[in-house]
């Protein structure tokens, strides 16, 4: 029987409601008095000098309030790495990708603000483009930044161990490349503002954005703002993935125009803004050559990785440093080396998208890993199963892993696919389109550091008890984005004060509530879990101190459960704090007859006798990481780990792939709520899914994308779908609350390779480009001589 009345169920979702029947608001459905609507102007080339702005014929439009440029904007450089501080509001002498924003344009409504865009005149100098990864920091290739000396944004050598001692020890040794294409995140709702200034010259913004506190320091920094008067709110959110983790053009130029207009602005992406503005996948090009012995123990890993992230660093830096960290788990490897470089193209910027920095790296290594078990006549997931981390390692470059099911995660799936006795009727020569595929994947629970050089915690929550005693509000800056993390507040909250979930109310999203870096890297169950559960505690001590001072009995003899006031040292006399009760609330029906006290009597008792019960909570991780450049990245309090098994249908003639059964394991610590982590799960299979077979952003000559839209741009849908099977593993986590640690973006690691390993066991080809599309994998199978007639 669980210990738990409300954590590890499947407690529905609070706002499950408000979205079913279309009562939850999003920023676009947001409006206020006197309200402009916003235009942006973008850049109709990848690479140019700008010569002149003219806004003339825009500013004579009737229905126009304002025009802003840079000349309004200023150029003061903003951005998310500090040491990588590359944009700028609104271009000033270059334009660097087909859609960097120029100019913008406030008016009375739409369609006046998008006329007024098209006719604000603007002179170029047309310049090369640069928009080949691989070729971009080769000499003599057009410079997109002065910062950026032959286009290299930033490059890491990490050396752990010895390598050439791994080499001397393995008994095969092979290398392996593996590229990718730009991706987008394909959220429903697009990236929408909504800015406002008060008389006070208070600033508020509401926003479609996972991190209200990130975005609030930017604004104030970029327009110039103290901090105490920006205040970000974020309203629900359909869908965020990692390219709304940071501040955009449209967030500034909103809030610069109301400061200039003193007026509400509204400015929301179409879609085809969405992927003009990016910030979603990088194109990966990974080589690794890895070793192992006669008996598949891993030897060593040399990794070298160039990194394409369009035309700005973003939340670049990052990602080419999580491209190698992450490799170091979840199998035990002494030695590794990784060179990584990002470079800047004229193409849109990219940055932080679900699996962040580690999904292509990861696909590469599982596919290799498994190349390897061939050549070595070696089980897939017995090669890997000899070489899992256990709880208590620590990884060659320095990450400690204090909770992992990576084994048990494997043979969970492993049993639960029928792995053994499908592998055995294909035989090692079954080419006939149907295959199986295993993988393994390992990821941060949240970011060990602050994206800026600060002690600063990393999320509080505030809790405040009803002042008429009832139920209680959650305060916190948390980013609900669709995830489900007010639902675990909610949680969390009622199993420590023994209250319903329905009389646990959560306020989050809001900079002014308190602090909470935001929805990214996997870190709000932990982290902001923690936080949730010590403002809990802090409430019930003080109701706790306030009653048993009332009854004069130590608190420590008293708990909160099932909404009551329970003695934990024999009976007690509730008798005159009852009759006080009854007395305030004489007239009101269901009134209080319980042999306990209920917690609306206790809640208001302690009020009567102390004033407002307010609780905190707080949370910063320990120090983490090693002492060589760049380790902060990539360290984490815990880390989860995931296996899957994938079986595909391969039309040899089409080359059309056919997803038939995904069943994934997941060590997510503890299971707070088990629907949410199966979907979490569940989300991942079906966005690495896509990216594995459909997903890709293609642009011409010119760098102009060419899909931009969802019609064009393929995502998987319902009729994509094959049975999903989400296995849930628990570990406990020592540093995670209740046990609890990561499962939104780890979950998403083993599926493209094990995809591309089902792929390989139906038709005896691999594939080196993803994603893996018809047309290349036809070609694969036809340049192949392996054919359906080997068969054993």
């Amino acid at each position: 029987m669980s210990k738990h009345r409300i954590l590890n169920t499947r407690a529905p979702r609070v706002d499950a409601v408000d979205k079913a029947t279309g009562k939850a608001l999003y920023t676009d459905d947001l409006k206020r008095p006197r309200m402009l609507t916003a235009a942006i102007l973008h850049s109709p080339l990848a690479h140019a000098r700008i010569l002149n702005i003219d806004t003339s014929r825009a500013e004579r439009l009737p229905g126009v309030k304002a025009i802003v440029t840079h000349r309004e904007a200023g150029t003061r450089p903003y951005g998310v790495s500090p040491a990588r501080y590359d944009e700028t509001i609104f271009c000033h002498d270059k334009v660097r990708y087909v859609g960097d924003e120029i100019a913008a344009v406030a008016a009375i409504d739409q369609d006046i603000a998008l006329e007024a865009v098209d006719l604000i005149k603007v002179d170029f100098e047309e310049l090369p483009a640069v928009l080949d990864g691989r070729t971009a920091m080769e000499e003599g290739q057009p410079q997109l930044h002065e910062m950026y000396k032959n286009n290299i944004c930033a490059q890491i050598r990490w050396h752990f161990g010895d390598i050439e001692e791994g080499r001397k020890e393995s008994h095969i040794v092979r290398t392996d490349r593996m590229t990718s294409k730009m991706q987008d995140a394909a959220f429903m709702e697009s990236q929408s503002v909504l800015a406002e200034m008060d008389c006070h010259g208070d600033l508020t913004m509401w926003s479609s954005t996972q991190a209200p506190h990130y975005v609030q320091r930017t604004l104030a920094m970029a327009l110039n703002l103290p901090l105490q008067k920006v205040r970000v709110i974020k309203p629900a959110v359909g869908g965020g993935f990692g390219p709304k983790a940071s501040c955009s053009t449209a967030e500034l130029a909103a809030c610069l125009l109301t400061m200039r207009t003193g007026q509400p602005v509204k400015l929301t992406f179409d879609r085809e803004q969405v992927f003009l503005h990016s910030r979603a996948r990088h194109q990966f090009f990974h080589t690794m050559t890895s070793g192992v012995k006669k008996d598949g123990t891993l030897t060593f890993l040399e990794h070298k990785c160039v990194l394409d992230g369009g035309a700005y660093a973003s939340f670049g830096i990052a990602t080419m440093y999580y491209a190698g960290s992450l490799l170091g788990g979840p199998y035990r490897l002494k030695n590794m080396v990784y060179d990584g470089c990002r470079v800047v193209t004229n193409k849109p910027a990219c940055g932080a998208q679900r699996g962040h920095g580690a999904v292509i790296a990861r696909a590469l290594f599982e596919v290799q890993l498994d190349r390897i078990g061939e050549e070595l006549g070696m089980d897939p997931i017995e090669l890997r199963l000899k070489n899992v981390m256990e709880a208590g390692e620590t990884t060659c470059n320095e990450l400690f892993v204090s909770s992992f099911g990576m084994r048990e995660a494997l043979e969970a799936v492993r049993d639960s696919a029928a792995w053994k006795k499908k592998r055995a009727l294909g035989g090692k020569t079954r080419r006939d389109g149907k295959g199986i595929g295993a993988a393994c994947g390992f990821f941060v629970s949240g970011a060990g550091y602050p994206i800026y050089r600060s002690r600063t915690y990393h999320c509080t929550v505030v809790t405040k008890a009803d002042e008429m005693g009832g139920g209680v509000t959650v305060m916190s800056g948390a980013a609900d984005i669709g995830q489900g993390s007010d639902t675990v507040l909610a949680m969390i909250t009622a199993e420590e004060l023994g209250l319903p979930l329905d009389d646990v109310k959560v306020l989050s999203g809001d900079s002014r509530l308190s602090v909470d870096l935001g929805a990214y890297s996997s870190r709000t169950t932990l982290m902001t879990g923690h936080a949730c559960r010590e403002a809990a505690r802090d409430v019930k001590r003080q109701i706790l101190e306030a009653v048993g001072g009332c009854l004069g009995v130590p608190p420590e003899t008293l708990d909160l459960k099932d909404n009551q006031v329970v003695s934990l040292a024999g009976e007690i006399d509730i008798s005159n704090l009852r009759k006080e009760f009854l007395k305030e609330h004489k007239g009101f029906a269901s009134l209080p007859y319980c042999p306990n006290l209920t917690f609306s009597e206790a809640s208001r008792i302690a009020f009567l006798e102390r004033g407002a019960i307010v609780g905190t909570g707080k949370y910063r991780p320990p120090p983490l990481g090693g002492s060589f450049k760049g380790a902060a990245v990539g360290t984490s309090p815990a880390f989860g780990c995931s296996a899957q098994i994938a079986e595909v249908s391969v039309d040899l003639e089409t080359g059309e792939v056919t997803v038939e059964n995904i069943t994934g394991a997941h060590d997510c610590g503890f299971a707070i709520n088990v629907t949410q982590v199966e979907g979490q799960m569940q989300g991942s299979m079906m966005m690495g899914m896509g990216e594995a077979l459909m997903e890709q952003i293609i642009y011409d000559k010119k760098g102009r994308i060419v899909n931009a839209n969802l019609a064009e741009y393929k995502i998987p849908t319902a009729l994509d779908m094959p049975h999903l099977d989400a296995i849930i593993v628990e570990s406990d986590e020592p540093n995670g609350p209740y046990g609890a640690k990561e499962v939104g973006e780890g979950a998403i690691m083993p599926v493209i390779p094990s995809i591309l390993n089902a792929i390989y066991d139906a038709t005896g080809v691999r594939i080196e480009e993803l994603p893996v599309t018809p047309e290349r994998l036809v070609a694969a199978i036809k340049a192949n001589p392996v054919r359906p007639s080997q068969k054993s």
